[in-house]
């Protein structure tokens, strides 16, 4: 904690940034879960219309959806680090800008071999 007066503007101003810290983190994780939720959608077309008479039409459009969520973790990390470079913590302790790419770099590689599992079946 700060040593700052409680009632102080300058503390104010600091829990401020804290919790703009913890929103850019919560809409990082909601991009994240955006991402999946379009490689989750990916998966379901292939399950619905991989037996139809035109299987290259339902892998074309489930991989829309991979590369839809790949460039959504892209963004996410990109925004992200943007956001945290802008801010400084107080009392919180921001996510590393290295968690971040790991993150979506993990998601982004299963959604791509996801992608090419769907293109193999």
């Amino acid at each position: 904690m700060t040593d700052k007066p409680s009632g102080s503007s300058e503390q104010r101003t600091d829990w401020a940034e804290d919790r703009t810290i913890l929103a850019n983190e919560r809409t990082f994780a909601s991009w994240m879960r955006t991402g999946m939720a379009c490689v989750g959608v990916a998966l379901g077309l292939k399950a619905v219309f991989g037996s139809t008479d035109h299987p290259f039409v339902a892998k074309a459009v489930a991989e829309l959806f991979i590369i839809t969520g790949v460039i959504i973790f892209a963004a996410a990390a990109r925004r992200g680090y943007l956001a945290q470079k802008r801010i400084d913590d107080h009392d919180t302790t921001s996510q590393s800008h290295t968690g971040m790419i790991v993150t979506a770099t993990s998601l982004a590689i299963g959604a791509t071999a996801s992608g090419v599992i769907l293109w193999l079946l």
